[in-house]
């Protein structure tokens, strides 16, 4: 049964291609962004009617 390709073959398309650095995330994960939002709605509220 041949194979689907040649073991000198193996991984030169993915050594070739160059590094790309990740990008920086741009939103809060959402159970921070959930946090602030209660904080916000909530605790400050409560000062306020204080």
């Amino acid at each position: 049964m041949p194979t689907h390709g040649s073991m000198t073959k193996a991984g030169k398309v993915r050594k070739a291609t160059p590094k790309i650095e990740p990008k920086g995330k741009k939103n809060l994960s959402p159970r921070v962004k959930n946090r602030k939002e209660y904080i916000k709605r909530v605790e400050k509220a409560e000062k306020a009617r204080s």
